[in-house]
């Protein structure tokens, strides 16, 4: 099963997220095998960490909530919320096999949440600039809540334009790259 955790930072948690850092690592590390994609979101300065994304495959949702609600900085208060949602890798790859590699262009995480089912069920567009790409759903996988997507654009509001916006309740693009050690 694959999930999709995004950890959203709390205000001011950016010198614990530093003072974690690498017990955040090590705790990922334990994760490598099954991980999808994963990365930093940052503010519109492109420099301040916002959040931290991963999307991995995981045996059960047990495993999922254990992964999130584990993780260092979660245990230490780093985060305001965690989004934790079941998730379907519809592009079929890592983003490690991404064509574009890690570092061309910008690049985004853009969350759609919506009513709409038929919204997220195909990727608009060219599908080339898509790094990942699949719906948000319930716990059980049987109702879409929604679409996530890591897109390269030259712009956040191209990259929201992946989701076909306008078939959804909100949609929202935040900068994001590749993580993992440096």
């Amino acid at each position: 099963m694959e999930f999709l955790c995004y950890h959203r930072d709390r205000t001011g948690s950016l010198p614990l997220r530093r003072e974690l850092l690498e017990r955040h690592w090590r705790y990922m590390d334990q994760y490598a095998s099954e991980m999808i994609a994963r990365g930093p979101t940052f503010a519109d300065d492109g420099e301040t960490p916002t959040g931290s994304l991963h999307i991995l495959d995981l045996p059960t949702p047990a495993a999922a909530r254990a992964f999130a609600f584990d993780e260092p900085g979660y245990q230490a208060g780093a985060y305001r919320d965690v989004l934790l949602r079941r998730w379907r890798n519809t592009l079929g790859r890592t983003m490690w096999e991404f064509p574009g590699g890690p570092t061309e262009g910008d690049r985004y995480l853009v969350l759609g949440l919506g009513e709409d089912a038929a919204a997220g069920q195909e990727p608009q567009g060219a599908t080339d600039e898509l790094i990942a790409y699949g719906p948000l759903l319930s716990d059980d996988g049987g109702t879409w809540l929604g679409t996530a997507a890591l897109v390269r654009a030259p712009d956040p509001d191209t990259a929201r334009a992946a989701l076909a916006p306008h078939r959804y309740v909100h949609v929202e693009a935040h900068a994001w790259e590749f993580g993992g050690r440096r």
